[in-house]
């Protein structure tokens, strides 16, 4: 008597990631009215991009992407955002700190970084488009106060973020159920980190910005952080201009964003450095979230990501 081989099929991590984050995109789609997915131009919201094309395919992404532009960003990155969305036919909502500003709805700090005044330009924006689910690149290994959320991450009327109040997700059952004003933020990276991020990026092949990969810049050094000579951040007097070589781990606001030294100019070398690495990307890069231990939660529960 002979019996049919049995195939022992598994699946890569990234299979796995890949599968999870399409099967969260199209529970959404399916559940709710308005979803949209915010789009930087950096490297985690690309990521989520080439997800949704493959979610979706052969139809297009339905739904518009969105982007909180605080006017200080870096032209390679909006260079590279324009020509994304040209390419995917995608609708691209930009809401413009600046002209929230210049119409007095916020407040410039006194030290002129736009950061941290992004989420009253954010929440407007949600609502005036009655957008009900926002997909954001947001992933647990970027923050303690990333690590709380779920997949699905409840916002009340006001957009704000209660992280005793998180559902539960048992057996991967998402709860999109809301009312009138309310909304859900949606996080299909979460379980990824930022290793997979740039093994999925070699696999699939996927072009980023060129800041991402090692290059001359001009910077100067700060709070141990070296920032690049920008428009929107200048050396103080005290501060020497060098030339170094570079590259960013995340790409926010050049006000606020430090480059790391880095010889990796290639996806393999990046790969190489990240996994070698013992500090988080925005430890290592972000001043915004300098301020307190508490920084990111606080902006959380604001109503940010």
């Amino acid at each position: 008597m002979t019996t049919s081989p049995t195939h022992d099929y598994q699946l890569s991590q990234l299979d796995v990631l890949e599968a999870e984050s399409i099967f969260v995109m199209r529970e959404v789609v399916a559940e709710f009215e308005r979803p949209v997915l915010l789009f930087s131009g950096g490297k985690d919201s690309i990521v989520m991009l080439r997800l949704a094309e493959k979610a979706f395919y052969p139809a297009r992404i339905p739904f518009a992407v969105m982007h909180v532009d605080t006017g200080h960003n870096f032209d390679e990155v909006l260079a590279f955002r324009d020509q994304r969305v040209a390419e995917l036919k995608v609708q691209l909502i930009v809401a413009s700190v600046q002209e929230a500003i210049d119409a007095g709805q916020v407040v410039e700090p006194p030290d002129g970084t736009r950061n941290r005044i992004q989420t009253p330009v954010l929440l407007d924006a949600l609502d005036k488009h009655r957008f009900t689910a926002i997909f954001g690149g947001a992933r647990r290994d970027e923050d303690k106060a990333r690590a709380k959320e779920r997949m699905y991450s409840f916002r009340d009327e006001f957009g704000q973020w209660d992280p005793k109040n998180q559902r539960p997700e048992l057996w991967s059952l998402y709860n999109g159920r809301i009312h009138a004003g309310e909304s859900i933020r949606v996080f299909p990276l979460s379980n990824w980190t930022e290793l997979d991020i740039w093994h999925y990026i070699k696999r699939e092949e996927i072009e980023l910005p060129s800041i991402y990969y090692a290059h001359e810049r001009d910077v100067f050094e700060r709070d141990g952080m070296l920032f690049a000579v920008h428009e929107h951040k200048q050396p103080r007097p005290q501060e020497t201009v060098f030339t170094e070589i570079v590259r960013y781990r995340t790409v926010g606001d050049a006000s606020l964003t430090a480059a790391v030294r880095s010889q990796a100019d290639t996806v393999d070398l990046v790969i190489d450095e990240v996994a070698s690495t013992r500090v988080t990307e925005r430890g290592a890069t972000r001043g915004d979230d300098k301020f307190s231990e508490a920084a990111m939660e606080d902006r959380k529960r604001e109503g940010y990501f």
